[in-house]
């Protein structure tokens, strides 16, 4: 797919022995998705191919072999001069994988764990056949580097997720004169201000942070809560008194036949790969789904040169035998595409809040987990405090001004302490 900008400086990588171009730095997904290549890899059982869907690493739908390491989320692992990608679980190949009979020969399900229990030859066979052709690669090449001891840090506050209610959380906290660290996962700050098509979102600002900074877990050492961050490959354990969590949340596929196709993505998945990276996946593109959402999206498309499709419709089903080309709406019916973007707000990510001891629960309206707050943000524990998407369906306006009520009511307990 052609790209929206001059792809100069270039660097050449290899896809399974193909020499393509592609920006340094850039994530390795989007060098592929900007090559015509949208199967990555095949899925474990079923052998059915799997595509990019939400770009943030939550999916799992784009892992490859890099450098001789299996299960990279390649959306998440920039484009260095001569990597090596190879795509996992097919024979020979992921575009003519001959073990997708699978799909055929069992068109409604089976239970592998059980496929010929008890036949005691039959089994042992089964289950040998089962490990070698199943799962996600074969292992890394060589030894993993030694592990260095894990940096420990203690810090008064810390804000986790630098997208719009972080941001101005960080802002504010800044303005205030109260010390604090933001860890933000990405080489950037933002969020949705720099990759979301939402319409009248606010203009983008800026924030000191530690990027490339991320939280894979919240834990507590002799009833001392700390959180386990990556950072450059190395562990930090970062003890902290107060917390905002502003992490967002994951990206939904909705239901219907066929949304496994490669070329069903998020809609802020498409709308990141053109604001961001300057990458239009698709030339005809299905705006599917919410329709706020879906009108700001097809705004995107067609200013980056690409059709915008069945616009706010509801999604019936995907077309296509390896990657979508048709997708039936209602109304509308069938209509030729190449990528269907499935609009629509994430599930809130409340796994960290969730460890914090923060209550979530069930939101009717939003149909979705959210975490419980007061008006300020803060959660069932005191010192744990929450904004943004996190609480459930929002713009980055809403958002941002959550970061700042949580950073107001943050700042007056610490202003007061000092």
């Amino acid at each position: 797919m052609p790209r929206l900008s001059p792809t100069d400086p270039t660097v050449t990588i290899e896809l399974d022995g193909d020499q393509l171009q592609a920006r340094e730095g850039e994530p390795v997904a989007c060098a592929v998705i900007a090559n015509d290549q949208l199967i990555f890899s095949r899925s474990p059982k079923y052998h059915r191919p799997r595509g990019p869907f939400c770009m943030t690493g939550a999916c799992a739908q784009c892992l490859m072999r890099v450098d001789g390491i299996p299960n990279v989320a390649t959306c998440r692992v920039p484009v260095k001069a001569g990597m090596r990608l190879e795509r996992q679980n097919a024979m020979p190949d992921v575009r003519v994988d001959l073990l997708r009979a699978n799909d055929f020969v069992f068109r409604d399900w089976f239970n592998h764990h059980e496929f010929m229990a008890g036949w005691p030859i039959a089994e042992q066979v089964l289950l040998k056949i089962a490990r070698q052709l199943s799962g996600l690669g074969v292992l890394p090449e060589r030894a993993a580097a030694d592990r260095q001891p894990a940096i420990i840090e203690e810090h008064d506050l810390v804000v986790v997720g630098g997208g719009a209610a972080g941001l101005s959380a960080a802002r504010q906290l800044e303005t205030r004169g109260v010390k604090h660290v933001l860890f933000e996962r990405d080489l950037h700050v933002g969020g949705r201000l720099t990759s979301g098509a939402e319409a009248g979102q606010p203009a983008p600002w800026n924030a000191p942070a530690r990027l490339g900074a991320e939280v894979v877990g919240l834990f507590a050492d002799d009833g001392k809560p700390f959180l386990a961050v990556v950072e450059g490959e190395r562990l930090h354990l970062v003890f902290y008194q107060r917390l905002l969590l502003a992490v967002g949340g994951h990206a939904m596929l909705p239901t219907f036949p066929n949304n496994d196709l490669p070329g069903v993505m998020a809609g802020r998945a498409v709308s990141m790969l053109i604001r961001r990276h300057g990458i239009l996946p698709g030339r005809r593109v299905a705006c599917v789904g919410e329709a706020s959402e879906a009108r700001s999206l097809a705004e995107l498309v067609k200013g980056a040169g690409g059709e915008a499709l069945a616009v706010g419709a509801e999604i019936v089903r995907a077309h296509g035998l390896r990657t979508v080309n048709a997708v039936t709406v209602t109304p509308g019916g069938k209509i030729d595409c190449d990528v269907i973007a499935a609009c629509g707000p994430p599930s809130p990510a409340f796994e960290l809040a969730r460890c914090a001891g923060a209550e979530v629960v069930w939101n009717p309206a939003a149909r979705c987990f959210v975490v419980q707050t007061d008006s300020r943000g803060q959660t069932a524990n005191p010192a744990v405090f929450v904004a943004g998407e996190m609480r459930g369906p929002m713009s980055s306006a809403a958002a941002a001004e959550q970061g700042l009520a949580a950073a107001d009511a943050l700042a007056r307990p610490l202003a007061e302490a000092t």
